[in-house]
């Protein structure tokens, strides 16, 4: 299979292509997972007969099987074919959605979560050693100046993918249930993204990869030590563990708390999804841009806060129940998330691109990887330990207007139960986490100011190219001088550049470290 093999040099039209490959990678990757996960396979997992600690325990088997990581590193220092060991292990992996959706044809009618359990663990493992292989390899293979751009490429045309076939499948779902088994449906389903997976893999044999550069001589203990040894990254390390245990958590448990407790369709989940997609999709480039421009750090310090405040506003969804703000609370969240994650998802991963070595990345991506790992992995099982302990426990504040015994007007300011605690929770401890970030040394990193300015800028100007009246335009300016027609002055009487003039200008970039 020479079609596997490094390549010693690897022209500009290989590398084009297999930029164009990576998208049709992302795409049925993007897919397999939406068809296969989150409200789904939730779903799945509970008329399969799981409890919601269980299904933390599905939500912490992904960053479990970080683990192994390990082995991975030292399997690609031995190969030193990263591609190959990407491919295969996509494969393989990718086959056990298979073995998953066959579960209510081989154990009808009987509570078999322990068997998905088995088969989730298999597709995470082998997934984790074949996105090793890929990430070093990806690390050498774009071109640092290129990498922001690509990845809020890939990530917009998956996302826009994965979020309408999500939708066409959430309604698929309510309109066959009343004809067929929801456990059929699910299974179909996996089924689907099976197949999907496999062909991305196809996408990603026909991507090239450059040799990688001569292995160092440290021992087994000297290559796991390295990154815990490098100061900065060390830092790093200690941001992605605090912040993924915050934020994992309790998103494990928001499909839960939207089937369970507000009782949705699964239409309107998937809907709320879109949303959320749709809101990634239009400000990934605008992040890819500014971490370019700036810093990965600086986006962070942006798109952070706005997804710990999501954490806050879940709890306010139901007062207990389903009521009037419910809908336009869960649109608003899922739009903030949707902004917010697709800056956090990138510059998260391109920081540690960046501050790993050059040569050295596999075991640098690899012990971030497993750090974020543990720590996603505990988030989930302490969140479902403490759903189970605080299911009982209920926190409510009402206004009441009373006269002479007699209720004018009864409000309930604050109803917390259940998961409300462990959204709340989550926030304090994501807001924590987020003051880890000022330890973190990187170029280019600007004051929040300056980057603030740089997000307003790209938004207006995004504004701007998506509008096709003229007159809408003026609207994302103040004052609204612009609605008065003028003749444009000849080039000898111009005046200097107004104020609003100059605040359209992009603003230069930072050179101060972020407070």
């Amino acid at each position: 299979m020479r079609f596997l093999s490094p390549q010693s040099q690897i022209s500009p039209a290989e590398l084009d292509r297999g930029m164009r490959m990576l998208l049709v990678d992302g795409v049925s990757s993007q897919i397999m997972g939406v068809v296969t996960g989150g409200a789904f396979l939730v779903a799945f997992a509970l008329l399969l007969g799981a409890t919601p600690f269980q299904v933390g325990l599905i939500a912490a088997l992904a960053p479990f099987s970080q683990i192994a990581q390990i082995p991975a590193i030292f399997l690609i220092r031995r190969v030193r074919q990263r591609k190959r060991l990407a491919v295969m292990g996509a494969f393989f992996s990718r086959m056990f959605w298979f073995f998953a959706a066959a579960l209510p044809w081989l154990f009808p009618g009987t509570t078999t979560s322990g068997y998905l359990f088995f088969f989730l663990f298999m597709y995470f493992s082998l997934g984790t050693m074949a996105s090793l292989s890929y990430h070093s390899w990806m690390r050498d293979l774009i071109p640092e100046e290129r990498r922001g751009q690509h990845a809020a490429n890939r990530i917009i045309f998956s996302t826009l993918a994965g979020s309408l076939f999500g939708m066409v499948a959430g309604y698929g779902v309510d309109l066959l249930k009343p004809a067929y088994s929801l456990l059929h449906i699910y299974s179909a389903m996996f089924i689907l993204g099976g197949l999907l997976g496999l062909s991305g893999v196809w996408a990603l044999s026909k991507i090239p990869e450059p040799q990688m550069p001569p292995p160092d001589q440290d021992d087994w203990f000297a290559t796991l030590g390295k990154p815990f040894r490098d100061k900065n990254f060390r830092q790093l390390l200690i941001f992605l563990a605090s912040w993924n245990f915050a934020v994992n958590l309790a998103t494990p448990f928001f499909a839960v708390y939207m089937l369970n407790r507000l009782h949705l369709s699964m239409t309107l989940i998937m809907a709320l999804a879109m949303v959320s997609q749709m809101a990634n999709i239009l400000f990934i480039r605008i992040w890819g841009i500014l971490a370019d421009r700036f810093s990965n750090r600086s986006v962070l310090m942006e798109s952070g806060p706005i997804l710990i405040l999501t954490m806050l506003i879940w709890p306010f969804t139901s007062m207990p129940d389903h009521y009037l703000l419910t809908l336009p609370l869960l649109v608003t969240i899922h739009a903030l998330s949707g902004v917010s994650s697709a800056g956090v998802n990138l510059s998260s991963s391109n920081i540690a691109m960046k501050l790993a070595p050059k040569g050295e990345a596999t075991q640098y991506l690899a012990m971030r990887s497993l750090v974020s790992g543990i720590a996603a992995m505990l988030g989930p099982i302490v969140g479902g330990t403490l759903a189970t302990w605080t299911a009982d426990h209920t926190l409510s504040l009402t206004f009441d207007l009373k006269n002479a015994g007699t209720t004018l007007l009864h409000f309930p300011t604050v109803n917390l139960s259940g998961l409300d605690f462990i959204f709340i929770l989550s926030f304090f401890l994501g807001s924590h986490a987020l003051h880890r970030l000022i330890t973190i040394q990187e170029s280019g990193t600007a004051d929040k100011e300056t980057v603030r300015e740089g997000l307003q800028y790209e938004v207006r100007k995004f504004a701007r190219n998506i509008s096709n009246v003229a007159g809408l335009r003026n609207l994302f300016y103040f004052p609204y001088g612009a609605l008065i027609k003028k003749e444009p002055p000849s080039k000898e009487c111009q005046s200097p550049p107004t104020l609003d003039q100059e605040r359209d200008k992009p603003p230069e970039k930072g050179s101060g470290q972020a407070g």
